[in-house]
C-alpha cells in the first residue's frame, strides 16, 4: 500500500486507554481514554497527515499499547518510547521494525539521573547505531546537565515542549543555555505545549520563545507538536487551538511549512518523498 502523502506531521501526542498497567512512581492517572482512532480523526480533521506518538510517563517502561498503534497504521505514525537503560537489543530492535524512532527521558520532578554513568551511555550509543534520537523532557535549570551526556554519547536531541522555561523567556537562564546549544548542530526542539510552561501570558511567552528559538535553530531544528490528548491541562487546551498556535509563533507560512513538514520527515523518519505542496 502507498503511503498517503505528507501535509502536515504532530510531533508530539499521547495514545492510551484506562485499564492498562500504570507505573508505580507517576504524576498522574488519567480516567479517560485517547483512542488511537480519535486521533487519527483529529488528524485528518486538522489536514495533518501524520503523527508521532510518545509513551507516556503514567505507562512507564511497558510500551505495548504504543507498539500497537504503531503497527495499527504503520505508514502514518512513528513512536517516541521509554525503556529501562537495561533493555535488551533484541527488544530495541523490534521496537525499530514497529516504528519507534527514539526514547524518552521524561524526567520533570524527578531526581536528576547520572546520565554519564555507564548503563546510561551503552544505551545511548546503542540509541546512536539504530539512528535514533533521545527526547529530554526536564525543567528547564536542568537542560545542561542532562543533554550534555546525550550530546557526549553522539546522540541527536530532541528538547520537549519550548525547554520546559518557567519564567518569561527572556529572564530563563536555562533558556538562554538552550539558545546558546544551538550552534552545536544536533539539538531539535519542540514547539509544543505552551500552557505547561506559562500559566499567564501564555500567548505572548510562547510567541517570544518561538521567536527565539527560530532565530538561534532555523526552522531546520525546530518542529510542532499537539500535545494531545493535553494531560492535565484538558480544561484549557484543545487539538483545534494547539494547532492553530503554529501559525502565531511563527507568521511565516515557509518557515512553518518547514517546521510541519520537512524537518519532522527527516527527524522522524517519513519517507520524504511522499512530501506534497497541500497544506
Amino acid at each position: 500500500m502507498p503511503s498517503a502523502p505528507i501535509t502536515a506531521i504532530d510531533g508530539h501526542a499521547h495514545v492510551f486507554v484506562r485499564g492498562l498497567p500504570l507505573a508505580a512512581a507517576r504524576r498522574h492517572a488519567p480516567d479517560y481514554d485517547a483512542t488511537l482512532a480519535e486521533y487519527l480523526a483529529l488528524l485528518g480533521a486538522h489536514g495533518v497527515s501524520h503523527g508521532v506518538v510518545v509513551q507516556p510517563s503514567f505507562l512507564g517502561t511497558d510500551n505495548g499499547f504504543l507498539i500497537d498503534a504503531l503497527r495499527a497504521a504503520p505508514e502514518r505514525l512513528r513512536g517516541v518510547a521509554v525503556v529501562d537503560p537495561m533493555v535488551d537489543d533484541a527488544t530495541l530492535q523490534a521496537m525499530a521494525e514497529a516504528g519507534v524512532v527514539g526514547i524518552r527521558l521524561n524526567i520533570v520532578g524527578m531526581p536528576l539521573p547520572d546520565l554519564a554513568r555507564p548503563d546510561w551511555q551503552r544505551l545511548f550509543a546503542r540509541v546512536h547505531a539504530l539512528g535514533w534520537h533521545v527526547e529530554l523532557h526536564r525543567e528547564s535549570r536542568d537542560l545542561a546537565l542532562a543533554a550534555q551526556p546525550v550530546l557526549d554519547a553522539g546522540c541527536a536531541l530532541v528538547v520537549d515542549h519550548f525547554g520546559r522555561p518557567a519564567s518569561a523567556p527572556a529572564d530563563d537562564e536555562g533558556f538562554a543555555w538552550l539558545l546558546r546549544a544551538a550552534d552545536c548542530g544536533r539539538i531539535w526542539v519542540k514547539l509544543s505545549a505552551a500552557y505547561r510552561n506559562w500559566p499567564t501570558a501564555t500567548e505572548a511567552h510562547a510567541r517570544d520563545a518561538a521567536q527565539a528559538l527560530l532565530k538561534a535553530f532555523g526552522a531546520g531544528r525546530l518542529v510542532w507538536g499537539s500535545d494531545w490528548p493535553h494531560t492535565q491541562h484538558r480544561e484549557i487546551a484543545n487539538y483545534t487551538a494547539a494547532h492553530a498556535a503554529l501559525a502565531d509563533w511563527v507568521p511565516d507560512a515557509a518557515e512553518r511549512r518547514r517546521i510541519l513538514v520537512d524537518t519532522p520527515a527527516r527527524l522522524f523518519k517519513f519517507k520524504t518523498g511522499d512530501i506534497t505542496d497541500d497544506q
